[in-house]
């Protein structure tokens, strides 16, 4: 969306926007700040937001935010291993944002542990130490700013998606191509898209948006105060035959970091995608909410897709070169013992990094001027820093 700067200039200038529509009187507390605010977890904090691209060269050619790059407070996280970094997709610029998202949050808050990371869920919970729900996080907030747009991305962690790709990695790594042993067909995985499941991590979802919404009420906002928009995630691999690495040998796994069977990669667009993506449209349609389809916003850029390669693959210095975002992979690699090594971290596997946070941010800019949902797509090349991309 060229233009970018000059069109959010525009809507800001109005003390209304499209997205804000509601009564004359805009929602308490008055006299302070417009905010946009993101729920839910590692898809929309920002997880692996520090990589541009990747390499198996120096991390330093790769590193657009360094090691302060989920710094969401002076000095460090307000939430240790949440990962809201600066490229997270909230920020999209001109008005106040709050990252409220948690790497491995779910629907609901794992209850808070000494010696584990917190990960709140989107309810209310509060054991009174100050660890809160996001729900409560946002009615606390909610009633500092006048809050316009609520995004929300929740449901991944409900189906154990780091499960997921923890067993369909060691299967690809400890079968051999004349005997393959997939994921998708182990009991445990089954397990997890069986109609019932799928029911019941439904039911949740729709739980989880009915506590924002309630949060919102809370703090005294209407209906027609701030606009609730439910975001879908993003495939993060191609199918099989969209690979451009062999399937054979261990060139896939050594080289590229993504390591699975073709089938299990068709498996995990064709079901494993689809169904945490209808479980959130499903929410949204129960809630009325519009949706920002994000399915196919990497499409093109995905790990290991042949329309794209590491940096030395394309022989670029580094992420700062023109045309680098053009040419490179929008989602980390999945790395294992022998390349996990700092400042690479294990959570930032098969996530939107750098270059997949900033298009995401390009279309929920559009989401936020435009006031509507919509598929997001690449357009191809830049618009000023971010990926340009469509809101269709």
């Amino acid at each position: 969306m060229k233009g970018r700067a000059a069109a959010l200039s525009c809507v800001l200038g109005i003390v209304s926007c499209a997205i804000a529509a509601g009564p004359a009187a805009a929602a308490p507390p008055a006299g302070v700040p417009d905010a946009v605010v993101s729920l839910g977890d590692s898809a929309i904090s920002g997880e692996a937001g520090r990589w541009a691209g990747n390499t198996n060269q120096s991390p330093s050619r790769i590193d657009a935010l360094g090691s302060t790059a989920y710094h969401d407070v002076p000095g460090g996280e307000a939430i240790a291993g949440c990962h809201r970094s600066r490229a997270a997709e909230i920020h999209i610029g001109g008005v106040e944002s709050k990252n409220l998202a948690c790497s491995g949050a779910r629907t609901y808050t794992q209850p808070y542990s000494p010696g584990e990371n917190f990960k709140p869920g989107l309810d209310f919970y509060d054991d009174g130490a100050g660890h809160i729900g996001q729900a409560e996080a946002l009615e606390q907030y909610a009633r500092t700013r006048r809050v316009r747009l609520v995004v929300v991305l929740i449901g991944a962690n409900n189906f154990g998606f780091a499960s997921v790709v923890q067993t369909c990695l060691t299967n690809w790594l400890t079968s051999p191509s004349w005997w393959k042993n997939y994921c998708h067909d182990d009991a445990s995985i089954k397990a997890l898209f069986t109609p019932a499941y799928i029911d019941e991590q439904r039911r949740r979802v729709i739980g989880a948006f009915a506590k924002v919404q309630e949060a919102m009420s809370n703090a005294d906002y209407a209906a027609g105060d701030y606009r609730l928009v439910a975001q879908t995630y993003s495939s993060p691999i191609p199918k099989g035959a969209g690979f451009r690495y062999r399937e054979t040998g261990y060139t896939r796994q050594t080289i590229g970091g993504c390591g699975v069977w073709n089938r299990d990669a068709d498996w995990a667009n064709d079901t494993m995608v689809n169904v945490l993506n209808g479980v959130v449209k499903d929410a949204a349609t129960v809630h009325g909410l519009p949706v920002l389809d994000a399915q196919d916003a990497l499409a093109g850029h995905r790990l290991c897709e042949s329309t794209v390669g590491l940096l030395e693959e394309r022989g670029i210095a580094n992420w700062t070169v023109a045309g680098a975002a053009d040419q490179t992979e929008w989602v980390s690699q999945i790395r294992t013992v022998t390349t996990l090594v700092p400042p690479y971290q294990l959570q930032e596997d098969l996530h939107p990094s750098y270059w997949g946070q900033l298009a995401l941010r390009n279309c929920l800019r559009q989401v936020y001027v435009q006031g509507r949902g919509g598929a997001c797509r690449s357009e191809g090349g830049m618009d000023g820093t971010e990926p340009d991309m469509a809101l269709g």
